[in-house]
């Protein structure tokens, strides 16, 4: 089509490397009442009067799509809040957030406590929120109402939680969650370790990370998974293992997967980023569950990355008070066993991944598949979520690849300034967030909206 005869866009965004579904390539994309409308041909689409944004050699991927955060509110508000936790995802060009049915109270376990946290989070969110909801002892019957109300699946632990109001399922309640999600077509995401294998593991509190991760073997993540993996094939449930941190499971997910089981399995940027020989005694950012283990470990998480054995890379972003992770620099004790368990991470992740993956000769393809593709496939937005295709929403991330920064945890956005990141160099920096095509500012109003599971 000649120049003269190109539509005139509400918005046009040009790059030299925008990260489309069949690869990087120089583009126009036009952007129209929230949606992509076209993908043309760099420098080819008549601006006109509309809004002309040239990136240059900045890279255009879409938003990505983090479906493990724990916002925590309402109840816990104090470790995070939609406000906060949903800053801190635009900054790091997280446009859509799936928020975990803990550690708020109410738990979303029941329709009232869905709409406890909807009522709350309306007008607080600077990206797009959806809800999981919870599969605990004795709410097999609130399953049907809450996957209904639109929730994207129904979590459940294998292990205690941490938290007294949302108890892990075993035998007979794992069971009975199963089947039903298997009849209701929901799908159950599981945090997978074995009680059995955690009580007899070597308790030894203290500031040594070492003991801690002896506290947490990787027996106790295979052992779960196998369980689960049986419960599995009897039931039919299409079933998800939530932050795999041992390569011991990935040989039971591949058999499953040959027996016709319908499994899938995420991991972490801390995972894939962190080696338990960095971690320094005492310093419990460094803590969640299950651990952070050998750098041995991570390259065999790296090898399943690339070989597609995960679906999705997500944050797992899991924050708590300064005090509650008893940090030495507060003047906590720094011990491990004691500490809350959980990495706060959200705004961190798409660099974190990008300064690991560039260096084992990834790009910036496979961590948007990783990130944003992935992730929008495992809770059914593909149709609108996770890629720059004609028709999806406008979510859209300006990240420049070369970009270096230092991590400061009081320059984030999360409620507490606790990362395990702390003083380490990334490579990658997030220049600007599109939400449905508008940019995000998150010094202005939110515009983000609560989304609903669609299949």
């Amino acid at each position: 089509m000649p120049l003269s005869e190109q539509p005139v866009a509400t918005a046009v965004i040009r790059s030299r490397r925008v990260v489309l579904p069949d690869g990087e390539r120089p583009a126009d994309v036009l952007v129209r009442d929230g949606k992509i409308e076209q993908i043309a041909a760099h420098g080819s689409l008549l601006v006109g009067d509309a809004h002309l944004t040239d990136l240059g050699e900045v890279a255009l991927l879409p938003g990505l799509v983090d479906t493990h955060v724990h916002v925590n509110e309402p109840g816990r508000t104090e470790w995070e809040g939609f406000a906060t936790a949903t800053r801190a995802a635009a900054a790091g060009g997280v446009t859509t957030v799936i928020d975990m049915p803990l550690n708020s109270i109410p738990p979303t376990t029941t329709v009232d406590g869905l709409d406890a946290k909807r009522k709350i989070a309306e007008g607080q969110a600077w990206v797009d929120l959806g809800f999981w909801g919870g599969a605990i002892p004795g709410n097999t019957g609130d399953l049907e109402p809450l996957h209904e109300a639109g929730v994207f699946g129904f979590k459940s632990f294998l292990a205690p939680s941490g938290v007294d109001e949302f108890p892990h399922v075993e035998g007979a309640d794992l069971e009975a969650a199963l089947t039903e999600q298997a009849r209701i077509g929901a799908l159950a995401i599981i945090h997978a370790e074995d009680p059995a294998v955690l009580e007899a593991a070597p308790q030894r509190p203290g500031t040594h990370y070492r003991d801690f991760l002896a506290s947490r073997p990787d027996d106790a993540e295979s052992a779960a998974v196998a369980r689960l993996l049986d419960t599995a094939r009897r039931t039919g449930a299409r079933v998800h293992i939530l932050h795999v941190s041992s390569a011991a499971v990935l040989p039971l997910l591949a058999q499953a997967r040959a027996d016709g089981v319908q499994v899938t399995a995420e991991t972490c940027p801390h995972y894939l980023t962190l080696a338990a020989e960095e971690v320094p005694d005492g310093d419990t950012a460094f803590k969640c569950c299950p651990p952070i283990r050998d750098e041995s470990n991570r390259d065999l998480l790296w090898a399943a990355l690339a070989a597609g054995e995960f679906v999705a890379i997500v944050s797992d972003h899991s924050p708590s008070t300064p005090d509650l992770k008893l940090l030495q620099k507060y003047g906590g004790s720094g011990d491990f066993a004691k500490a809350w368990g959980g990495i706060a991470s959200l705004q961190l992740g798409l660099p974190a991944i990008w300064t690991e993956a560039r260096k084992r000769g990834h790009s910036l393809s496979d961590v948007v598949r990783w990130m944003s593709a992935g992730p929008a496939s495992l809770v059914g937005l593909t149709g609108t979520k996770g890629a720059i295709a004609v028709g999806h929403d406008a979510d859209l991330v300006a990240f420049d690849p070369d970009g270096v920064f230092s991590v400061d945890p009081d320059a984030l956005h999360h409620r507490n300034p606790v990362t395990p990141y702390a003083g380490k160099t990334l490579t990658g920096t997030v220049q600007t967030t599109w939400l449905r095509g508008r940019v995000v500012d998150v010094d202005a109003e939110p515009f983000g909206r609560q989304i609903l599971r669609t299949r």
